[in-house]
């Protein structure tokens, strides 16, 4: 794996906590193999318009640190390789022979001379040398072009796909366009405007589709079309870029807002700030391993990009936003891009935690986006896209309500959630699939795609609508959503100690086979597949024998090799081959399925054993360049933030959280109230993976898991650590939570 770049850099390296994030991370990957498959994104946190180096056009990998040639610094909205890209653009200087196309015009880069920082990008073009300099907002972006002395010098902008209009304003400095291009999620009135405002006169200007000039001077609206400024030889040239999902005044509106007359150390300057204040909610101290701090922030930012801001403030200062669900312009926030799939398991509960009150933002706008479309989002990307078994906004909206996040409009909400349960979606992409038979036979039937897992996904996503419909008072509702929850019950099979797939007859599905994947399994088999009931540990480890053999399970899921075969996705997807790297046994950390399992341990009374693999989890598949498998949207990087912490959302939809083994001496959590949350454990060290004892602001805390509401009122949290392992069986009434209680 090739080191981080580093070496000749065109500003000053922060000081603060920036200068241990790295972009890059996750970057080196392909279809193939994944290392994160995520782009080097120079972005706000949580911002509107990402921006990142493009090296290609391939579908999905517009980055790859592998390849020397620079496209240009690409516009993006692209929250994951697997769900595409919409309304991006990419820009490039150029100066000497005109190439257009992106094939063409591509040109030597050195990575290793570049900064990319989430506040700042600069690069220098090996062939010409002109220098690029950028900066980003919510929504726009600041460029900064130097070519040779006596160069002629022109800027390219070209729309990826679809639709695009082109053209320049009779000031002689304004490119105005539009692209509507996209994968799917939205409405036929869907376009990305923007609005790009030179420091100087253009001299020239025409469009261009592939490598051939259009007719000087002639606004054009085609497929994939691109526009070519040319602007003589200027020493430099300053270019200011506003976006809108709404219409080009609009973006002119956020460039007016968000930059006006900045230059791109200025907005530098001030993103710097924003990062800094993000990054410092969390604050590690006493640390000087450099390669941990850098893997550290670098999955903290990570978890601040997704979802992105959807919404847009008007002439009148009123919050407003195109909806991707009905093509029209509503007043109120909008979020997307996120897969609820992999994000309600730890990167919205670490939001609830650092900051509830976006949180509480978040909600209100994806309960907005079931009001215009009448249900929820399972992966907005923009709008509704069928990704991944069930319907876990109802688990991220139970987690915050648990928590005691709820100022958005809770009817409306659980109304939606009810909606899942109760019968199939008449909008693609969005409810349950196979719904009708899991009502009427309580598990999915093996015709339906990925049955084992929509039937456990759905037994747990009912429970946490209980969760909502206790606290709203709603007694039926809670009632049968209990109920319902305790299907997963109907696909186990002791006979294999599997979930598996089962007919309408009540008969399995034949032939099984321990080590396939796909088919009634979701990017994974029955060994990944079969732990998917957070709410119930104790009613899974009764149907698995017992305690002793759920632990015993755990530990065989450890280091059984990790073999499997491709069964019903017929070829090698990159998930399997990521378990098989890591050396981990069947335990596939590289994917979601069981990020919660290894904090089973504690359910089985064993917290040695999760400190332990907790540890050597994040010290061996975690660096600053690597992820073990898809970061996906702030998920992988989310579960080393907290378990670094020592704190993990066993469960989310219940307001406690499970105590591992924190990975430094010292971190210090800077809540939204103006208090501090001490994590401590001065005796940490590398061979000293195991905790002796906890306390509470200097009092005993026996127990496995710690209420979020201790943790948010802030206090000190300490880890007595050693080497050597307690192997005492917790007992019973100090473990996580169960829907069934746990057998003394």
């Amino acid at each position: 794996m090739p080191p981080i770049p580093s070496g000749k850099t065109y500003y000053a390296v922060p000081s603060g906590w920036l200068r241990y994030v790295n972009p890059l991370q996750g970057t080196y990957s392909h279809g193939g193999f994944s290392t994160g498959n995520t782009q080097p994104l120079v972005a706000l946190p949580f911002g509107m318009a990402h921006w990142t180096l493009q090296t290609g056009d391939g579908r999905g990998w517009q980055f790859d640190p592998q390849l020397k040639k620079l496209q240009g610094i690409r516009l993006t909205h692209q929250p994951s390789p697997w769900m595409g890209d919409y309304g991006s653009v990419t820009i490039l200087p150029q100066s000497g022979p005109r190439h257009l196309s992106a094939n063409r015009r591509a040109t030597s880069y050195r990575l290793d001379r570049s900064t990319v920082k989430p506040h700042l990008l600069t690069t220098e073009i090996a062939s010409s040398g002109v220098l690029i300099r950028m900066a980003p907002t919510v929504r726009c972006a600041v460029f900064e072009f130097t070519f040779r002395p006596g160069d002629d010098g022109r800027i390219i902008f070209e729309a990826a796909d679809g639709e695009t209009f082109v053209s320049v304003r009779e000031d002689r400095r304004t490119v105005v366009g539009y692209t509507r291009g996209n994968t799917g999620g939205v409405t036929d009135a869907f376009a990305q405007h923007f609005v790009a405002v030179l420091d100087q006169d253009i001299d020239s200007w025409y469009s261009f589709s592939g490598d051939e000039p259009g007719p000087m001077g002639e606004a054009k609206t085609d497929q994939k079309l691109g526009l070519c400024i040319e602007v003589g030889k200027a020493a430099s040239a300053t270019l200011r870029v506003g976006t809108s999902f709404i219409s080009a005044e609009q973006a002119e509106r956020n460039l007016k807002a968000e930059i006006d007359g900045a230059g791109v150390d200025e907005i530098a300057k001030r993103g710097e700030a924003i990062w800094e204040e993000a990054l410092g909610r969390i604050q590690i101290e006493g640390e000087t391993d450099e390669n941990r701090l850098t893997t550290f922030y670098s999955c903290l930012y990570r978890t601040q990009l997704f979802p992105r801001v959807w919404h847009e403030i008007d002439a009148a200062g009123e919050t407003v936003h195109h909806s991707p669900y009905d093509g029209q312009v509503h007043p109120g926030v909008l979020y997307a891009d996120t897969g609820f799939w992999d994000t309600f398991r730890t990167q919205f509960p670490l939001m609830t935690l650092l900051q509830p009150d976006l949180m509480a933002d978040i909600l209100r706008g994806f309960v907005t986006a079931y009001k215009e479309s009448g249900w929820f989002p399972q992966w907005p990307s923009p709008g509704h896209r069928s990704c991944m078994p069930g319907t876990h906004m109802d688990a991220t909206i139970a987690d915050a309500v648990m928590k005691g996040i709820t100022d958005f409009d809770l009817e409306a909400a659980l109304e939606g959630m009810l909606k899942h349960a109760d019968g199939p979606a008449d909008v693609p992409g969005a409810g349950r699939l196979g719904i009708t038979e899991y009502l009427k036979y309580g598990y999915c039937l093996p015709n339906e795609r990925q049955a084992v897992a929509q039937s456990l996904d759905y037994a747990y996503d009912d429970w946490c609508i209980a969760q909502v419909a206790r606290h709203l008072g709603r007694t039926e509702d809670e009632k049968r959503m209990l109920e319902s929850s305790q299907n997963y019950r109907k696909l186990y099979d002791a006979s294999v100690g599997f979930m598996r797939a089962k007919n309408a007859d009540g008969t399995w599905l034949e032939p099984f086979d321990e080590f396939a994947w796909g088919g009634p399994y979701c990017e994974g088999g029955p060994w990944q597949n079969s732990w998917a009931v957070q709410h119930d540990p104790a009613g899974l480890m009764g149907l698995m024998g017992g305690e002793e053999a759920f632990a015993a399970k755990i530990d065989r899921m450890l280091v059984t090799p990790p073999y499997f075969r491709v069964g019903g996705y017929g070829f090698e997807i990159h998930e399997m081959t990521e378990m098989a790297m890591a050396d981990f046994g069947q335990y596939a950390q590289s994917n979601q399925p069981v990020h919660h399992v290894l904090y089973f341990y504690l359910a089985a009374g064993r917290p040695w054993r999760l400190q332990k693999e907790a540890r050597r989890t994040m010290e061996e598949l975690y660096t600053p360049d690597l992820f073990p498998g898809d970061e996906d949207n702030g998920e992988m990087a989310a579960w080393y933030v907290l378990s670094a912490l020592g704190i993990f959302p066993h469960c989310p939809g219940d307001p406690n959280w499970a105590l591992g083994s924190p990975l430094f001496k010292r971190a210090k959590v800077k809540l939204p109230n103006g208090r501090e949350l001490l994590i401590d454990a001065p005796e940490n060290a590398l061979e000293r993976v195991y905790v002796e004892g906890v306390s509470w602001n200097g009092g005993l805390h026996g127990g496995t898991t710690v209420a979020h509401a201790t943790l948010a009122e802030g206090g000190t949290l300490h880890f007595h650590m050693t080497d050597t392992p307690r192997e005492e069986i917790v007992p019973t009434g100090a473990r996580p939570f169960s829907q069934t209680p746990y057998e003394a």
